[in-house]
């Protein structure tokens, strides 16, 4: 009898999930029940999925409103009718058009309006499917309105959002903050009523006992709904099934792809890559995986076509087929990788494919892909309310001040010294925790399925402009929905525009380079020093603190040693001791033989250690007993994707008790999970770390040969890992000249001509992005910038512009000094009005007696510190006081197991706990030599210095070494003070001498002036 229930995906508004309004029903004696979600269809398919644990027959429709003011009811009587309300609601998401008074012509769909809502609208002249919904509420109006004369069209509409007061109170909250008002300010149009409840079955019986027409009307209607999605084991894959149109002619295209792919990777296959060739093809076709190769080689072929970068990993990179079909440049056959980590008759979703694009590429391939194929979406995701979300929304709702507020997210306060309104905040915080907030979009997953998406789903349409589900993936997944991943990255934009820079700084360098030559890249003894020696600052993947120092420890210095490392240095290897003894085995191979003989036999590679994902399968089929299906449930498990945990414990399960069959001691059992859910959530099949390698590779390439060229990329896509400034020094140490940005060769971003690097006018935060593209096309257009006046005549400018190009000394190719310029710019632009365009005759400027004036050298870094975010000397020249000692980074050996006074300028701090809990960093800085160095703060040193931001720490610590590794364990820091800024320090100090010779002469006056003032020192 309930047909208008609400989840918390009814966004803003619902209170629980749909597992939640599933068993709510069951307790109140329910067998049937319809989710009508607010403009919503996110929980639609999950709701069907575990309707039947409860043993529910479900419904789906959807409530149509404009803000929370209800329009109608759609109920979908089957799929059709699903699919239509899923495109009448999309249609009026993607145009942003408000919900009309009346519903269309549904051909498979009813419509129920509110009873309000027909006498407010004065409806009369119904459809057939169109009913008139009354609720509780309005059974106390109904003997006294004219809608009691449509008996045939009167059903129950009592809706559904709340179980209890506990519920009714989040649904404020969550409607105060999609307001954005204060709670006691939340209007009660903008609340539903408290009685939006289920009550059990007879209780709704006897309510309308007067009407029992109603009743009848209403089981009639929910009797003539019927919605059915498969959700089995050996459900049918809702992908596109063909490429071509024919399975028989996707076959062959396949099959000859692979032929034609074959002199391009092997100059002469031997009998191992046929064999493996036909044993994929057999399995493939099989599986009914042959579109989805397909779809796969059409992306990237017309990668290749617009010269795009890409790179494909996951476990696909396991596949020769993959390999031919030039989805990614992993050999598998020289790695060895494992073919059933990539498909096995038992798995019933194809195998990953996460294809990589430039960030600047992305949307393009994407748009490609919507125009290529017809029935396609991104894959939505939910962004949820979480720890500091839920307390800087409550804290504006409740009132609370910014600062409160912020004190409260950094958790920098004591609970018992809290007053009642921030406690109110923490409390209340627990009522929406987890709820859904609003719909985004996946990472990188697409869909391209074989019959319109809205079968499946609404779509919403976010800024980009691609139609996006409302659902995500694992859902899609369960429903036989598998994901294409089309991701972006800055590291192949990076190695793309190096390229380009190189082409035009060395154009004589650039004809002899091939990036694509991995096999001499990754064989070159310079590239591989670099790896070694961890010298990876800006490289794709390698360039971290921990990966650094995982290479140092490791001695990398070959590609599948680095394959290893991009692996091995997940979270959960690191926290189950196995990293630490990979490094031990890999420096003495005889410590090898301390893994078990079966382990040692799967993984000889590793040392009998598990690194990547594919060796979860192999432990699991080779020394478990387990099969190769129960194996890749176990994979799955652990991947973090899968959700039936029933199915992941019994496979573990059996995983245990196979190995006690087999003798194999409980220690030894415990051990050996321990390293399988060391995998939990985050792992790399050998596959995916191979296509990183690779990159990693080309990254390192440019690194050794083009330095400058490619810190320039680095700098123009973003960075990396590290602040800007980091790669700015970075760039200075391998022989750069580093200039502020320059009127005259700057451009938006950074530039290099030879070995001088001119940083971007984008490093200036206050300018204007107008005013950038205003100086760079005029200059292009017609020539140098020769004064201010000739810049001021070509360029429109406000004066506020001009003065940060001024202090920053981007005039300096004029040979003018800045501060005359100043004085100058202001005397010819007082009081002038902004013109929109450059002027058409040049002005006659007159002549100002300016006084000399100049800038010293401390100035000119703080007004960089001011307007870059960095100053371009040593940020050792702005100390208060003189280091007190000239120790550095190569010191650090002589000091070994003794104590070091040294000086750093932070990079970056890594904030972690130890497995009690307590707090500890890891910190990277850099020497008074330009040298990078490493720290760890333990807890007891971590809780009683803190680190306050950028700037130079003097550390006092025991310098350690682990596997060669060189690092300080901090026993005291304390951060150093820069010099007073000169640019003010002489204001300030002529202030104090006013004020004092003011207070000498009088006293009383001076006071009484301090005290009317608001900010006294500007008004005395």
């Amino acid at each position: 009898m309930y047909i208008n229930c609400h989840t918390y995906y009814s966004l803003r508004y619902g209170t629980f999930s749909e597992a939640d309004l599933l068993s709510l029903a069951r307790e109140n004696g329910l067998r049937c029940l319809a989710l009508t979600d607010i403009n919503n269809t996110s929980a639609a398919l999950n709701f069907v999925r575990r309707a039947k644990e409860f043993d529910i027959s479900p419904i789906l429709g959807i409530d149509f409103r404009n803000g929370i003011d209800p329009c109608f009811v759609g109920i979908a009587r089957n799929n059709e009718g699903y699919y239509e309300l899923n495109r009448f609601l999309s249609e009026h998401l993607h145009q942003k058009l408000p919900i009309p008074e009346r519903a269309p012509a549904f051909q498979n769909a009813f419509v129920i309006y509110p009873f309000e809502k027909v006498l407010l609208n004065e409806l009369k002249d119904f459809r057939p499917g169109e009913f008139i919904g009354v609720s509780l509420r309005d059974l106390r109006r109904l003997p006294f309105s004219r809608l009691r004369e449509y008996k045939d069209r009167l059903v129950v509409l009592q809706p559904v959002s709340f179980r209890n007061k506990r519920d009714f109170n989040a649904h404020r909250l969550l409607r105060a903050i999609d307001k954005n008002v204060l709670l006691s300010k939340l209007p009660e149009s903008e609340q539903a009523p408290p009685d939006e409840m289920m009550y059990p079955i007879e209780n709704l019986a006897k309510a309308f006992s007067e009407f029992s027409f109603i009743l009848e009307n209403t089981q009639a209607l929910m009797d003539g709904c019927h919605i059915f999605f498969d959700f089995s084991e050996d459900r049918k894959p809702q992908n596109l099934s063909t490429y071509t149109g024919s399975r028989e002619e996707d076959e062959q295209l396949l099959e000859q792809l692979c032929r034609e792919g074959l002199p391009y990777r092997y100059a002469k296959p031997g009998p191992e890559i046929y064999k493996r060739l036909e044993k994929e093809l057999d399995l493939i076709r099989k599986k009914e995986f042959v579109a989805y190769f397909l779809i796969n080689w059409d992306i990237v072929s017309e990668a290749r076509r617009r010269g795009f970068f890409y790179v494909g990993r996951g476990s696909g990179a396991n596949s020769i087929v993959a390999y031919l079909l030039r989805i990614t440049d992993v050999d598998p056959i020289e790695l060895d990788l494992y073919f059933e980590r990539f498909i096995n008759l038992f798995r019933a979703n194809p195998p990953d494919f996460d294809i990589d694009f430039s960030w600047r590429d992305r949307e393009a391939v994407t748009r490609y892909i919507f125009e290529r194929f017809e029935n396609v979406a991104l894959l939505g995701t939910y962004v949820t309310f979480k720890d500091r979300g839920i307390i800087r929304e409550l804290g504006k709702v409740f009132g609370l001040p910014k600062a409160e507020i912020d004190q409260l997210c950094e958790g920098q306060y004591e609970s018992s010294r809290l007053d009642e309104v921030a406690r109110l905040v923490l409390r209340y915080g627990e009522l929406i925790r987890g709820m859904p907030n609003y719909l985004s979009v996946h990472a990188g997953g697409i869909l391209i399925s074989e019959k319109p998406l809205h079968y499946f789903s609404a779509t919403h349409l976010p800024p980009k402009g691609f139609a996006t589900t409302q659902f995500d993936m694992v859902i899609a997944e369960d429903v036989g929905l598998f994901k294409f991943d089309i991701l972006g990255q800055r590291g192949l934009a990076k190695i793309k525009e190096a390229l380009e820079i190189v082409r035009f700084n060395q154009p004589e360098a650039f004809e002899g380079i091939d990036i694509h030559d991995i096999r001499r890249i990754k064989e070159d003894p310079v590239i591989n020093n670099l790896i070694k020696t961890a010298q990876c600052m800006g490289c794709f993947y390698v360039e971290s603190p921990a990966m650094r120092m995982l290479l140092r420890k490791l001695e990398v210095d070959n590609y599948l040693g680095l394959v290893a490392a991009s692996s091995i240095i997940r979270p959960g290897v690191a926290q189950s001791g196995m990293m630490r003894e990979y490094i031990l085995r890999h420096r003495d191979p005889e410590r090898a033989a301390m893994a078990h003989p079966v382990l040692l036999d799967i993984m000889p590679d590793t040392y009998g250690v598990m690194v990547y994902q594919e060796d979860v399968i192999k432990v699991a089929h080779y020394f478990a007993g387990l099969s190769l299906g129960e194996a890749d449930v176990l994979r799955r498990g652990m991947s973090g994707k899968y959700r039936s945990r029933d199915e992941f414990e019994r496979v573990k399960k059996a995983f245990v008790d196979n190995c006690r069959k087999k003798g194999y001691a409980e220690s030894l059992i415990s051990d050996i999970w321990k390293q399988v859910a060391s995998f939990a959530g985050y792992a790399f099949a050998k596959g995916h770390s191979a296509s990183y390698a690779v990159e990693s590779y080309q990254s390192l390439f440019l690194r050794a040969y083009y330095p400058l060229e490619y810190m320039v990329a680095v700098l123009n896509n973003g960075g990396g890992f590290y602040r800007p400034e980091t790669y700015v020094h970075e760039a200075r140490m391998l022989g750069a000249v580093i200039h502020e940005p320059c009127i005259n060769h700057s451009v938006v971003q950074t530039r290099i001509e030879g070995r001088d690097i001119y940083l971007g006018f984008m490093y200036l935060k206050e300018l204007e992005a107008r005013v950038m593209d205003r100086i760079v096309k005029e200059r292009d257009a017609h020539g140098r910038y020769h004064s201010l006046e000739d810049f001021l005549d070509r360029v429109p400018i406000s004066i506020e512009q001009i003065s940060i190009l001024i202090r920053i000394d981007a005039f300096r190719s004029t040979g003018k000094e800045k501060h005359n310029l100043l004085w100058q710019a202001h005397m010819l632009l007082s009081g002038e009005k902004l013109p929109e365009h450059p002027r058409l005759f040049p002005p006659q400027h007159r002549k100002y007696s300016i006084p000399r004036l100049h800038a010293t050298r401390l100035e000119t870094a703080f007004t960089q510190l001011e307007l870059l975010g960095f100053c371009l000397c040593s940020p050792f020249e702005l100390l208060a006081r003189p280091a007190a000692n000239t120790h550095g980074s190569k010191h650090l050996r002589e000091f070994l197991g003794r104590c070091i006074d040294i000086y750093g300028y932070l990079v970056t701090v890594k904030n972690t706990k130890t497995h009690k809990g307590d707090r500890m960093h890891f910190a990277t800085l850099i020497d008074r030599y330009g040298e990078v160095f490493d720290t760890v703060h333990f807890p007891p040193v971590a809780a009683k210095y803190r680190f306050r931001g950028k700037g130079i720490y003097r550390f006092y610590g025991k310098v350690v070494s682990e596997f060669g590794f060189l690092s300080i364990e901090v026993l005291k820091m304390e951060k150093q003070d820069y010099i007073p800024d000169p640019r003010y320090a002489d204001m300030k100090t002529g202030t104090r001498l006013l004020q004092q010779r003011k207070m000498a002469s009088d006293p009383v006056g001076y006071n009484e002036a301090k005290k009317d003032a608001k900010d006294p020192d500007d008004k005395i």
